[in-house]
């Protein structure tokens, strides 16, 4: 096989199973898109949406990830640009086609059908570059579906609209009040969405705003706790948080402490499914912050609070470093094969306490190596 030429073959474990295959040339343009979609209950809706995004040997889907307690749908897609923007297009059409955020719950923050739709440069594709096909999309999906469209990350107009975050307070509960000129805890420079509708009316009622942007990649990961009312896992998300927590005095002064790790954006939610709490994060640069460091806080701060974990997992694909480095800890060094360092970042970490984590089809590097053959 060509050097530069890899086949990367991913086998998606929804219920509808579906397998396929993405030629990664790398002297070609290759981008990666994660749109979440605020539907997790509802298999037949999750695979009417999947099944709308056109797939061919320029553009796959690589996972599709549902989980009813957040209520929401994390897919992922790369391929060339041209490619992965139309999937991304008409992802969105379907789900603001089949999803109503007025009949919408779930634990995971939200402000859309589309709560939130990434573009990740991985090969010989600017940030840049990125940015403008998310400003594009966001256009096109106002300017052709009547929905509210929000620019963030790199894609951002203003600094105060960078963090997801900050555009999704108040959720999308707080959008009437928001585009009412209501009470809203947004200033003039984050409370409008860059494109579309910027009053409530039955566009935004039904679904909501959609937040189109660029970033970096990065490595969502949640910690188990057993207990049922996430007390804990709010108490941990707010310390182990860069924006850390604010403070707040008896006479109404309040005072933002920053977080133990400036890495991770991090939250504490219930998952009534499984009886537990969740420490849900993202780890924004896992150089700095590896999957262990971020475990291993949540674990003493846990014991801490007289409580224990149920293992962790991670959500959608890892790279093969990230979980080297992850067993070297566990393990030690020494003469240790990848496959014996891998099983100890499982064991370490708890990946397989809840759901089975496959490695081989988890690890980017072990399911191109493996699918290829």
């Amino acid at each position: 096989m060509d050097s530069k030429i890899h086949l990367i073959q991913f086998i998606v474990k929804a219920n509808f199973k579906v397998r396929l295959l993405l030629p990664l040339c790398m002297d070609k343009q290759l981008i990666e898109c994660v749109p979440n979609i605020s539907e997790g209950r509802n298999q037949e809706i999750i695979n009417q949406i999947v099944s709308n995004i056109p797939q061919n040997e320029h553009c796959s889907v690589l996972s599709v990830e549902p989980d009813a307690d957040y209520n929401r749908t994390v897919i992922t897609i790369a391929g060339s640009p041209d490619d992965v923007y139309i999937a991304a297009y008409k992802l969105i059409e379907a789900a603001v086609d089949l999803i109503d955020m007025s009949n919408h719950h779930g634990e995971h923050p939200r402000l859309g059908v589309v709560d939130v739709c990434p573009f990740i440069p991985l090969n010989n594709y600017t940030m840049d570059e990125c940015s403008s096909l998310a400003e594009k999309l966001a256009k096109s999906v106002a300017d052709d579906l009547g929905v509210s469209t929000f620019l963030y990350g790199y894609s951002a107009k203003h600094a105060d609209r960078k963090l997801l975050s900050t555009l999704r307070k108040g959720q999308y509960e707080g959008l009437q009040d928001r585009f009412s000129n209501g009470e809203t805890n947004h200033n003039e420079s984050t409370r409008y969405p860059d494109f579309g509708p910027k009053q409530w009316c039955d566009a935004t009622k039904k679904s909501g705003g959609i937040t189109i942007g660029s970033r970096d990649i990065l490595i969502a990961y949640n910690v188990n706790i057993d207990e049922t009312d996430a007390v804990v896992a709010k108490k941990i998300g707010s310390i182990i948080r860069g924006s850390g927590r604010l403070i707040k005095q008896e006479n109404g002064q309040k005072m933002r402490v920053r977080g133990m790790v400036q890495e991770i954006q991090g939250m504490g939610v219930t998952l009534e499914t499984h009886s537990i709490s969740q420490v849900s994060m993202n780890i924004l640069d896992v150089e700095k912050c590896p999957i262990h460091k971020a475990f291993e806080i949540c674990k003493s701060l846990a014991k801490d609070h007289a409580v224990s974990l149920k293992g962790s997992e991670l959500v959608g694909l890892v790279p093969l470093k990230s979980m080297l480095e992850t067993g070297r800890w566990y393990l030690g060094e020494g003469n240790y094969s990848d496959e014996e360092y891998v099983d100890a970042a499982i064991n370490g970490l708890g990946l397989s306490e809840i759901d089975d984590f496959n490695p081989h089809e988890r690890i980017i590097e072990w399911a191109m190596a493996g699918d290829a053959n």
